[in-house]
């Protein structure tokens, strides 16, 4: 008798539905699994035998073939266990086939019949209502991730034989109660601001990109507190909206990474990977096709510390990620993509041994290393870079005790959740767009509306320093965002001027004049525009 269950195989941070064909038939007693199955899928029989034994179900003696299709589609994992050993029970008529039609199946079988929990369970779920299935069953330990899913009915179990008693009628399984959605989620403890001594210019920087979701790349000499900041910038950013938070458990979810208590990822992703670190290891890939390090810090922050040092091949892939917000991977017989909606946080040294152009200090490094070490960074990847701030050593009289008390944390929050209340109901009708730095270029024109004063500033800056096409639209956007921290109805002079100063690198003169010796003592861009606390 041919029976037929249906489940799910990871494709990217989707499932594709996969229907287990199971086939009984005369003939010698042999178990074969087909349908392109990786190794785990294909030792999945032995644990099915012996789960299906030690559940108390005797097997009849004939050939047993499995298809799972569609069969250009890898399989791999263990969540096919369990849809193939009910499968098996229906081809050998202990279940009715049409009592498994209404549902996607997924878990993994002990021997003695207890189900194990899954990777990929939120997408199998979000699967099963896309195709108009009426619901899951899952592990219990799953359930709870599987119900961030509406529309459906879970139905979580412990062990084999209470899934085929639900199924024959003569044990009703109960079916998953959700909890109701949370509105406020406690944050956990963060470093804070305040432990951050001097660099007031870094850190309106840090605001100013929480603020609109911009990248940011810091670069002076070490203990500066670059990275001491950057470590920050997730206390700092709003909350995720339910819709954000799904996608990042999603992932997780996937490569299973959700803890065991948690069913969903409340707190923005902070990766900060080392630079060791590969191309696929960033934009994922690989044999098994995993999300990298992009996407796990999806909706979040990517911190990349010592920028130079990562190989130039890993930078450079990261261009069409940071513009589109998406990494699509091309494989021989399939098309993978990957959320990666990131704000990339960068923090490099302003040479080889960290002081060149620090008073007080002697660089060692030639002319020539220092424009090579900078040219690893490529003009392409720093176009697509909203906020360059150079940093400066921390003075003394600021890290002393008698300094005053700096702003904590939560009084940068409160701002930056102000400015992005103002951007969420800005587009509230564009969707996928939840802040200033993934507004497309066609709203620019629409929303950017400059003061007369500020337009005549940006044609100065694009004129004097050669500006892109994109830093312009770039510039736009930062100085948006200032002009929704400030509160103003439109951009003024003062926004666009700091937006300005934040393409720190755009300005040709820059490393040519540090190069030749500049000590110039002109107060840094920035100092002009931050008010006294």
């Amino acid at each position: 008798m041919l029976a037929r269950v249906r489940s799910g195989a990871l494709m990217g941070v989707d499932a594709v539905v996969v229907e287990c064909e199971v086939d009984m038939a005369l003939g010698l007693p042999y178990f074969n699994v087909v349908g392109l199955p990786e190794g785990a899928v294909r030792e999945s029989k032995v644990r099915v035998i012996s789960a299906l034994k030690n559940a108390g179900f005797e097997l009849p003696q004939k050939r047993i073939t499995v298809n799972l299709a569609p069969a250009e589609l890898r399989k791999e994992g263990a969540a096919f266990e369990l849809p193939i050993a009910l499968g098996v029970l229906a081809a050998a008529r202990l279940i009715e086939a049409q009592n498994l039609e209404p549902f996607l199946f997924g878990g993994e079988l002990s021997l003695d019949g207890t189900v194990k929990p899954i990777k990929g369970v939120l997408a199998l779920a979000a699967a099963a209502r896309d195709n108009g299935y009426s619901g899951v069953m899952v592990p219990t330990a799953n359930a709870a991730e599987a119900a961030l899913v509406e529309g459906i009915q879970i139905l979580p179990i412990s062990h084999l034989r209470s899934a085929v008693e639900h199924l024959t009628g003569s044990a009703v399984l109960p079916a998953y109660v959700r909890a109701a959605r949370p509105q406020v989620v406690e944050r956990a403890a963060m470093p804070d601001m305040a432990d951050v001594r001097g660099q007031p210019e870094l850190k309106l920087a840090m605001e100013l990109a929480a603020a609109g979701g911009h990248n940011l790349l810091m670069c002076g000499p070490p203990g500066s507190g670059k990275t001491m900041l950057a470590r920050r910038l997730p206390g700092i950013l709003p909350e995720m909206a339910f819709s954000e938070a799904l996608e990042v458990t999603k992932i997780y979810s996937v490569l299973g990474l959700l803890g065991e208590e948690q069913a969903l990822m409340c707190e923005r992703p902070f990766r900060a990977p080392h630079h060791t670190l590969s191309d696929a290891g960033l934009v994922g890939g690989g044999p098994t096709a995993r999300p990298g390090e992009l996407s796990l810090a999806h909706h979040g922050v990517l911190f990349l510390d010592e920028l130079p040092e990562f190989r130039k091949n890993v930078l450079e892939v990261l261009r069409q990620p940071l513009e589109e917000g998406a990494i699509h991977l091309a494989r021989a017989n399939q098309h993978i993509t990957y959320p990666c909606r990131v704000m990339l946080v960068a923090a490099m040294n302003p040479c080889p041994c960290g002081y060149f152009n620090v008073p007080g200090r002697t660089c060692t490094c030639s002319e020539h290393r220092v424009f090579d070490y900078h040219s690893k960074v490529s003009g392409p990847l720093l176009d697509r870079i909203d906020i360059t701030v150079q940093t400066r050593a921390v003075e003394y009289h600021q890290l002393s005790s008698t300094a005053p008390p700096e702003l904590p944390s939560h009084h940068y929050r409160q701002r930056v959740a102000i400015a992005r209340e103002r951007q969420r109901e800005r587009f509230k009708a564009e969707p996928g767009v939840h802040c200033n730095a993934q507004m497309p270029v066609h709203l620019l024109r629409r929303y950017c509306v400059l003061a007369p004063r500020a337009e005549r500033t940006l044609e100065l800056a694009v004129r004097h320093h050669g500006l892109s096409a994109r830093a312009h639209d770039r510039i736009l956007k930062l100085a948006l965002t200032r002009s929704d921290l400030e509160g103003h109805a439109r951009i003024e002079d003062v926004d666009m001027q700091l937006a300005v100063d934040c393409r720190m690198l755009d300005r040709r003169s820059w490393l040519h004049a540090n190069v030749q010796g500049s000590r110039s003592s002109r107060s840094d861009p920035f100092s002009r525009l931050i008010e006294p606390s």
